[in-house]
């Protein structure tokens, strides 16, 4: 940027020195015009011609030259200022992304992916603009005042107070129209944030919009955000219009005033011819720099609201925080010591008073009805959230003390909700180890029982799944995340309802290999179903955010309970599981 800045000067400085000379070539011609009609008749007078035409080709020839000179420098600056501009624009953009990806899940469910995604994109490129348009022609516009107002004093301090008369004018009228600017686009950088959340919610629910019938309605919807869009940008324009005219007006007083005071000046012999010719070009030179400065305005203003919502999430600090930097396998040891759990973000207590041990190697079932606080057992072990009370030990150590990075990185956690991405299937598998072989994909996939249908693709496994893996079916998309958890060879397991989409013959086959895999793994499994060919050491029923049951599955069948009221249920469904 200083490289910059100072390429703007020189380019200026070349600028400058352009009516200057066109000033010396109209003095010559004016003060030759007398001596040349005066030789009339003679044969000098032809030699007088010639001369002055060789000396104006050699003013020409100069001016040419600055201009070049000054074109070359304007080259340098806007490969220095606006490279520098997209630079700081990568740069930024990465940190606020990287920035997200550190932030606790609580924040992402506060906040909609239209606005993230407004912020990381829109809003960043408004402060590019600022960074490399504005400050260009903001130092140009400062660089070019100070060259040309020296220039200026130089030849007539009086004059040049005439020309500049109009200045203090304008100052204020920036200073008003600047604050309107402000607001204006602070309220339209909101408005783009909803408007990139409905576009977006409404693409990734595209099924249920279609399925309901609401393509109308949603584009009605669409359209009422896009027309308030459209009033905001439009109100924002006016008042961006309103400098143009009002900056032509003062320029074009300056110039008038240049002319007629010039004159009177030139009579008394104070100035010259050629320089009320310089001055109007030093005015008509400011024409564009002066213009700009409602642009430059309009640009400041508009990333200053972008920046203010930039730094509103930067300054977000992670409510989960890594303590420590300390890599290594897991034993598997876990327990939970009377815990509490409130979300944050809704105020809801998922657990209360949960304890329970599980040794390394050992199996443990969590059952439980819909909202009992099955996943937040799951999130608490891997810190998606932190405990509101009590604590969660792994190895004897609280949670919180672990290397946030090793603990996850050693459990393998597939949710309820797998998320796959728009990459093939073996991208999505190889996302729980990317160094993995093709030979190593595709064992994992057969434990998940799997790969027969992946090779039943149309690409095999090189096959893009979609958004959100939209042309795979439920169960395809359970079994894929199940690979992907295995393939790491974790420590520590944690299956939260991943069988729900799969019938049960495969079902059957997938917990047969969790026989053989997590043998001397730590493993809980969070279901609605009761699976009894899976030897569990232990199984717990949780019913509102509390343990109502624990014990083996023998255990709790005698105790006649909800586990063997569900046990019952399961055994009378046609697909059930037993």
């Amino acid at each position: 940027m200083l490289a910059g800045v100072v390429f703007v000067f020189i380019s200026n400085y070349f600028r400058i020195l352009q009516p200057q000379i066109i000033r010396e070539a109209l003095d010559l011609v004016v003060e030759n015009i007398r001596l040349y009609k005066s030789m009339e008749g003679f044969d000098v007078q032809q030699e007088l011609y010639g001369v002055l035409a060789e000396t104006l080709l050699y003013f020409g020839a100069a001016v040419l030259l600055m201009a070049l000179l000054m074109g070359v420098f304007m080259y340098f600056m806007r490969q220095t200022i606006i490279v520098m501009s997209r630079l700081v624009e990568y740069d930024l953009r990465k940190s606020l992304f990287e920035h997200y990806e550190r932030l606790h899940t609580g924040f992402f469910k506060k906040n909609n992916t239209g606005d993230l995604m407004a912020r990381v994109t829109e809003d960043v490129s408004k402060v590019r603009m600022y960074m490399g348009p504005a400050v260009m022609y903001g130092v140009n516009l400062i660089s070019l005042f100070i060259m040309v107002i020296y220039s200026m004093v130089a030849v007539s301090w009086e004059l040049t107070l005439y020309c500049l008369a109009p200045l203090p004018i304008l100052s204020v009228s920036i200073y008003y129209v600047s604050q309107i600017i402000n607001k204006k686009s602070e309220r339209i950088q909101q408005q783009l944030a909803v408007l990139n959340s409905t576009a977006q919610e409404s693409f990734s629910g595209i099924r249920v919009v279609k399925a309901y019938v609401q393509e109308r309605a949603m584009g009605r919807f669409f359209s009422e955000q896009s027309e308030d869009f459209r009033q905001k940008s439009l109100s924002l324009g006016k008042v961006n219009a309103l400098f143009y005219p009002l900056m032509l007006l003062l320029i074009g007083a300056s110039t008038i005033i240049t002319v007629y005071v010039g004159g009177l000046q030139a009579v008394r012999g104070a100035i010259t011819t050629g320089n009320i010719a310089e001055f109007v070009i030093y005015v008509n030179m400011l024409t564009w720099p002066v213009t700009a400065i409602g642009w430059i305005a309009s640009i400041m203003q508009q990333a200053a609201a972008s920046q203010k919502r930039i730094d509103e999430f930067l300054k977000t600090e992670p409510a989960i925080a890594n303590p420590a930097h300390a890599p290594g396998p897991l034993k598997g040891h876990i327990r939970f010591d009377q815990v509490n759990f409130v979300y944050p973000d809704t105020g809801v207590q998922a657990l209360k008073n949960v304890s329970f041990e599980l040794k390394p190697g050992q199996k443990m079932a969590i059952v439980g009805r819909t909202g009992s606080g099955k996943t937040s057992v799951a999130d608490l072990l891997v810190r998606m959230y932190d405990v509101s009370g009590g604590q969660v030990l792994i190895d004897g150590q609280d949670v919180r003390a672990h290397d946030l990075d090793n603990l996850r990185r050693r459990t393998g956690y597939v949710p309820q909700d797998g998320f796959l991405f728009s990459d093939s299937v073996s991208g999505n598998i190889a996302f729980g180890k990317p160094e993995a072989e093709q030979s190593e994909i595709e064992r994992f996939t057969k434990y998940a029982a799997i790969h027969d249908e992946i090779m039943g693709l149309p690409e095999g496994y090189g096959t893009v799944v979609g958004e959100r893996g939209v042309t795979l079916s439920g169960g395809q998309k359970q079994r894929i995340s199940i690979a992907r958890a295995l393939i790491k060879q974790p420590d520590i397991l944690l299956l939260d309802d991943c069988l729900s989409a799969v019938d049960t013959n495969t079902e059957k086959q997938i917990l047969a290999c969790f026989n053989e895999i997590m043998a001397d793994k730590t493993a809980i499994v969070i279901t609605h179903r009761i699976y009894s060919y899976l030897q569990f050491d232990k199984i717990i029923v949780l019913d509102g955010g509390r343990i109502v049951e624990e014990g083996t599955h023998d255990e709790l069948l005698a105790a006649k309970g909800y586990y063997y009221e569900m046990f019952e249920r399961q055994a009378v469904e046609p697909e059930a599981t037993l």
